[in-house]
């Protein structure tokens, strides 16, 4: 692993948990509000959803983005619970299933796919997470998606270049964390579907 990575990933644990908790206060300010009853209307209701997505993202970013050392597990109901919030009200639904209990690690790669899926159902669709004994594969099911055919070779082709932006930071992060896990990523892509494992 580089010292590079080591930074990357500790400046987004960084970043997470100094934002978790102003944004958890917002969110008990209006809880406290809506039981004081004083104050109604959309204005409130649109905080308050506010609030929560941005609580989901944030747990979602600490996880996907953040560090996570060999011997961290993270438990399934957790899992469920970050990705019912971030689908939320959303285009797409989401199933995870699999043993109760994972190694963080594993579950950060399977965030960060989550996240290359979501580039490319951006019109919305169904994806499905299963962990069996010896592979992780997540399918992306929709009947339209937006496909980048360079873009998604970085995942597949270490020696692809592209020029990724902000919003694609996850497709290079990918081979770099597959690689620190001595795992390869098998991407299939058809028409309405995308299938990736590791």
């Amino acid at each position: 692993m580089s010292d590079r990575t080591d930074l990357n990933a500790l400046l987004g644990s960084r970043i997470c948990h100094d934002l978790i908790s102003p944004i958890g206060a917002i969110g008990n300010g209006v809880e406290l509000l809506i039981m004081d009853g004083a104050t109604k209307g959309p204005e409130i209701a649109l905080i308050a959803e506010s609030v929560a997505n941005a609580s989901a993202r944030i747990r979602f970013f600490r996880i996907g983005f953040g560090a996570s050392s060999a011997d961290q597990r993270i438990g399934r109901p957790e899992v469920q619970a970050i990705l019912a919030d971030l689908t939320r009200g959303g285009r797409l639904s989401v199933d995870w299933s699999g043993p109760t209990d994972l190694p963080r690690h594993e579950v950060k790669i399977a965030f960060l796919l989550f996240m290359c899926l979501e580039t490319a159902m951006a019109y919305g669709g169904r994806i499905s997470i299963e962990r069996s004994e010896t592979r992780c594969v997540l399918t992306g099911t929709a009947p339209r998606m937006k496909i980048d055919p360079d873009l998604w070779e970085v995942l597949s082709n270490p020696a692809a270049r592209f020029e990724v932006s902000a919003a694609q930071v996850h497709f290079a992060l990918l081979p770099e964390e597959l690689s620190r896990l001595g795992r390869s990523l098998l991407v299939e892509i058809r028409d309405g579907e995308i299938r990736l494992s590791f």
